[in-house]
């Protein structure tokens, strides 16, 4: 089963440094914890035809998920459902189900008394303006929909950039789909520290460990100084089950701690460990 995602993140604010991508970290993160591999993260600017050759180069790789933050809002600059129906040669149109969702928001918000009537504006029909097939998603927290939509093998999903309404939309409607494609797999990680060996010295003890447990991926994380060599270790792997996955980085941290051990090197097992 095909169990790998791409992340879009659109925004220009993201390539001027103006907004750290917390979206794709947070994104990255929970859909490994599912059980999924991110095989990509993109980065693209607020523009239609750059939207849209991403998002066709990332069809083309017929990854089963493509997920896609920010470009939903009524801005000029939200052109994401515009560079999608692009991408797919697809028509955009007033959705009846999305118009809905953001009439009963602006209602929702006449009621709490942020504004005085609703008002279904040029700008607020956009958020409702979706390319043709497309499954518009329900927002918790703000008013874009989120959409979805199966391109022959692929789903596509497009999320709103605000943290917030993405994460929301992300648990209730997204989450529930990749945790039944990944099945039953279980993502653990944990992390050792190595003092008093250089990162140089390290790496090919982690290649021996890696090539002899071929299900485990480790990294090295250097956070002392050249001098005073400190080191985070990161194992991680996806298994069937929670003991499958344990016993596998418990051989591995035990092999590579005694070929560090072997160096000179110190290792810390005071750990932190996580699924």
């Amino acid at each position: 089963m095909n169990q790998q995602m791409e992340i879009i993140s659109i925004g220009t604010e993201l390539l001027i440094g103006k907004t750290l991508n917390t979206n794709a970290h947070w994104m990255a993160r929970r859909a490994t914890s599912l059980g999924i591999t991110v095989k990509r993260i993109t980065v693209v600017r607020d523009d239609t035809n750059d939207i849209a050759k991403i998002v066709h180069e990332a069809l083309k790789r017929k990854t089963r998920f493509i997920i896609t933050t920010g470009g939903l809002g009524p801005t000029f600059d939200d052109k994401t459902l515009e560079g999608m129906a692009k991408a797919l040669n697809r028509k955009l149109e007033v959705d009846e189900k999305a118009l809905k969702m953001v009439r009963e928001k602006y209602e929702g918000y006449v009621k709490a008394g942020r504004i005085e009537r609703v008002e279904l504006t040029p700008p607020r029909v956009k958020m409702a303006t979706l390319p043709k097939g497309a499954e518009p998603l329900p927002n918790p927290v703000g008013t874009a929909p989120g959409i979805m939509m199966k391109v022959e093998g692929t789903f596509l999903i497009a999320l709103p950039g605000v943290p917030s309404e993405m994460e929301a939309i992300f648990e209730e409607s997204v989450a529930p789909l990749l945790k039944k494609e990944a099945g039953e797999v279980v993502f653990f990680e944990t992390s050792i520290y190595a003092d008093n060996i250089m990162e140089s010295t390290l790496a090919p003890l982690i290649d021996q460990t890696m090539h002899e447990n071929p299900y485990v991926y480790i990294k090295s994380h250097p956070k002392g100084e050249e001098k005073k060599p400190h080191i985070e270790i990161h194992f991680s792997t996806t298994a069937k089950d929670f003991k499958t996955a344990k016993d596998r980085l418990g051989k591995a941290i035990v092999q590579l701690s005694e070929l560090v051990q072997k160096t000179g090197g110190k290792i810390k097992l005071s750990v932190r460990v996580g699924e």
